[in-house]
């Protein structure tokens, strides 16, 4: 098990950065209509990697985040390799937003293959967990961002994916409540990505009463799929999902996005995402 965690910036210039954040240094985020707090908005979309026409899926892929344009992405299936520059640096960069990306292959390596998480506001730590079994080569990513003068932490995962694999799902989020406890310092926080699961799944109820689902709190009953019917004919199930501690956000808006196709009939993914608009709770 590994466990990384860099802080890149010293105490006195995170307050400094804090305090430019709530005076216009990073994009203001928006105020809610009733004159609440600052409204994050976050997205999490499985990107499939390089398969089925990366070159032309790409375009759809940005121009739907840029449309978009939330606060926080988180992407799974991101991947490098000789021939193609790491994803979640290119959408990155088209965007101008930093980024986060983490893998379970060393740095350095040609190929790498993980999660990563992209945003427009400043990052002052960072970090990663590998999660067990090892082999499976499954991680969490991890950024603090400064929004609205305050941090947040932010949580990108996938969990492993085979139908038989519920208790390697449950093992694999033991580690990721594992690292968000042991960063848990009273800052909001964000979890969010591929959990392969439905929320009110067996593997995913360490998650109940201590997370909130956002789709399914402003959606209950509805049976959708983030599984593209176009590449998964014989299972519907939203298995995509973004979570957030109850006390510290109030879910205002959650629903599906890139989640068509454009007039030649190409998709963005084999994934639809899952944006949320989140209001955060007065500063404790």
């Amino acid at each position: 098990m590994i466990r990384a965690l860099t802080r890149l910036l010293p105490a006195v210039a995170t307050l400094v950065l804090l305090g430019a954040c709530a005076t216009g240094a990073a994009p203001a985020p928006d105020a809610a209509a009733d004159g609440g707090g600052a409204t994050l908005s976050v997205v999490t979309l499985n990107i499939y990697h390089d398969r089925d026409g990366w070159e032309r899926r790409r375009p759809l892929v940005i121009e739907g985040l840029r449309a978009l344009r939330p606060d926080v992405i988180g992407l799974q299936e991101v991947l490098q390799h000789g021939t193609l520059r790491n994803q979640a640096a290119d959408i990155a960069d088209a965007l101008g937003y930093d980024f986060h990306f983490v893998s379970t292959a060393p740095e350095g390596e040609v190929e790498r293959y993980g999660n990563a998480i992209l945003t427009r506001h400043p990052i002052l730590e960072r970090s990663e967990r590998r999660l067990r079994p090892l082999e499976d080569s499954r991680t969490v990513a991890h950024v603090r961002i400064a929004f609205d003068g305050r941090p947040i932490d932010i949580y990108d995962t996938h969990l492993h994916h085979t139908a038989e694999g519920g208790a390697m799902r449950a093992e694999q989020l033991a580690d990721v409540l594992a690292h968000i406890d042991g960063n848990d310092d009273g800052t909001p926080m964000v979890l969010m990505g591929d959990f392969n699961a439905g929320a009110g799944s067996p593997e995913l109820q360490r998650l109940a009463g201590r997370y909130v689902d956002a789709f399914g709190s402003t959606h209950p009953g509805d049976d959708v799929t983030t599984l593209n019917p176009h590449y998964f004919p014989d299972r519907h199930e939203r298995i995509d999902h973004v979570f957030v501690p109850g006390d510290r956000f109030e879910v205002l808006e959650s629903r599906r996005v890139l989640d068509r196709p454009d007039a030649d009939g190409i998709w963005p993914s084999d994934h639809f995402g899952i944006l949320a608009r989140l209001r955060l709770s007065p500063a404790r």
